[in-house]
């Protein structure tokens, strides 16, 4: 299960949910167990099963190791919930699991939940539809596209057109050089959907974004509207956390040095700002991801592997200009608070039993980031985006300039060709994009042990053709080459032979010496 990850697409915490449960009853070991006098077969004990199913989450690059045991036993209760496991009775239904030595065992039905029928609004497929005809193409423009060379020949050409012609359809061409609103917004959408299309390795869009669901006004604003350090700027001050939240959270961001002597110091204080900070975000009637783009960031979170990270930083920078602002800026205070928090070794320990990371992320993953319906792998789904964002928050909120000088140079493109024919209709064709083909931890690995051992075969011959080394210091590194990769070595000179070819002499293996016979002196006694 390591290295199988749930397919990225529509519902995907039910296509887990579905992996899971039949990991669970595949793998889970079964054995006979004796309780009030009687033998149980093929049954497991509570504890067990938290033992083994929270090593395999805690490998799974969809959870990770910050899976906790407590989330592995409120999974195991929703397992009984929905009758994947059922106790030796065969009871099931209710949440009533503990970590203890209780009984249970598998049910002969199928615990696969059916995905929801496949069928999206049909409204906004149509629009989406009309909208990217109204993209690609524009009124009263030929259905023509146009090559580099061609626009720079425009140029000349209306630098070397006569006057008394620019004067004259002045007005017309500064008219069609408008473009309209809705095109410019039609533009940042669909080049969105292209690079999160692309990024996630998805045929369609469909079923996990809408496009009327990227509002290009939150991502304009998103963009242009941050300080100095990134953070949005929010005009609606009503909309913004309010001050004591946000004296609280910089109070533990900075502490202990933004602790003032005017604020009290007694023991126990820092627990009570983290308690305040912690109830205000808990309380919120939304996740700060919101519930409409849930099935989105679900699907980031196939990406979120080592050989990935680079690909699953980009993603997230997109989807978090999706959100509305106020949003973003909430969910990006939050995280620069945890993730300091985090790293703060002054920092005194705000939960007896628990670490300070474990604490950020425990606390806050219900709301960044849930289903407006209860799905039964909310919190480890939400845990995992957590630990990610905060471990990478300042790349991610970053703002992406190439999404703006892709919109601006597709703007100017359509300007140009409306200048060259203003009478003719323009096809203008969105860029492209290509990203890194998503292998497997295995893969990777593999391909890291080859590169390594073709940058080293690189060096031997590059050793071997270096005209400028003498041959005693070419000896020298190739002895000392020989000593450090054997097995590179072998294969390059299989014998003494080859070897020797090398710096044309014979073979370095010495020739036995002759064996010379003492001439027998004879007595001269007979």
């Amino acid at each position: 299960m390591e290295g199988r990850p749930a397919a990225p697409g529509p519902y995907r915490a039910t296509k887990l949910w579905n992996e899971i449960t039949r990991y669970f009853r595949a793998g889970m070991p079964l054995r006979k167990h004796r309780q009030h006098f009687k033998k149980h077969g093929s049954c497991f004990t509570a504890s067990e099963a938290v033992e083994w199913l929270h090593e395999v989450l805690r490998n799974n690059s969809n959870f990770g190791p910050e899976v906790t045991r407590q989330q592995t036993v409120q999974l195991l209760r929703k397992f009984l919930k929905n009758h994947v496991i059922e106790d030796i009775k065969g009871r099931w239904g209710s949440e009533n699991l503990e970590d203890n030595g209780v009984l249970y065992r598998f049910p002969s039905t199928s615990p696969v939940k059916p995905l929801p029928s496949s069928c999206p609004p049909k409204e906004n497929l149509e629009n989406f539809s009309r909208d990217k005809e109204r993209l690609f193409k524009l009124p009263h423009l030929s259905r023509r596209t146009f090559k580099k060379h061609e626009f720079l020949q425009s140029l000349e050409n209306l630098e070397n057109t006569n006057p008394d012609i620019i004067e004259e359809n002045k007005e017309d061409i500064l008219h069609r050089k408008e473009i309209s609103h809705e095109y410019v917004q039609g533009t940042w959408r669909n080049l969105i959907l292209i690079h999160l299309q692309t990024i996630l390795g998805i045929p369609s869009l469909e079923e996990v974004l809408q496009p009327t669901q990227i509002v290009p006004e939150y991502v304009i604003y998103n963009m242009t509207n941050t300080s100095k350090h990134g953070v949005v700027i929010l005009q609606n001050k009503s909309e913004d956390l309010p001050h004591w939240v946000l004296s609280a959270m910089k109070c533990l961001a900075y502490w202990p040095r933004n602790n003032d002597m005017s604020q009290p110091t007694y023991s126990g204080f820092e627990r009570d700002v983290f308690r305040t900070v912690a109830d205000y975000f808990l309380n919120l009637p939304e996740p700060l991801l919101t519930f409409e783009y849930y099935e989105l960031f679900v699907n980031i979170l196939d990406l979120l592997q080592p050989h990935l990270e680079r690909i699953a930083v980009e993603a997230l920078q997109i989807c978090c200009l999706l959100l509305p602002p106020p949003n973003r800026r909430k969910i990006q205070l939050l995280m620069r608070m945890i993730s300091r928090i985090s790293e703060n070794v002054d920092m005194p320990r705000l939960h007896d039993a628990m670490g300070t990371r474990s604490l950020m992320i425990q606390t806050f993953s219900r709301c960044v980031l849930c289903c407006a319906e209860e799905v039964d792998l909310d919190e480890l789904l939400s845990t995992r985006l957590v630990s990610f964002l905060m471990d990478h928050q300042q790349e991610i909120f970053k703002v992406p300039t190439y999404l703006q000088v892709a919109v601006r140079d597709h703007i100017e493109y359509v300007k140009m060709a409306q200048c060259k024919y203003p009478k003719e209709e323009i096809c203008a064709i969105l860029p492209t994009y290509s990203y890194c083909k998503q292998i497997t931890p295995q893969e990777f690995e593999e391909q890291k042990v080859s590169t390594s051992q073709a940058a080293v075969t690189e060096l031997l011959e590059n050793i071997i053709k270096d005209k400028n080394l003498s041959v005693k210091d070419k000896k020298k590194k190739l002895k000392q080459f020989q000593k450090e990769y054997p097995l590179i070595y072998q294969n390059r000179f299989p014998t003494t032979e080859n070897e020797a070819m090398l710096f044309d002499n014979k073979p370095t293996i010495k020739q036995p010496m002759l064996s010379l016979r003492k001439p027998r002196f004879r007595s001269l006694r007979y």
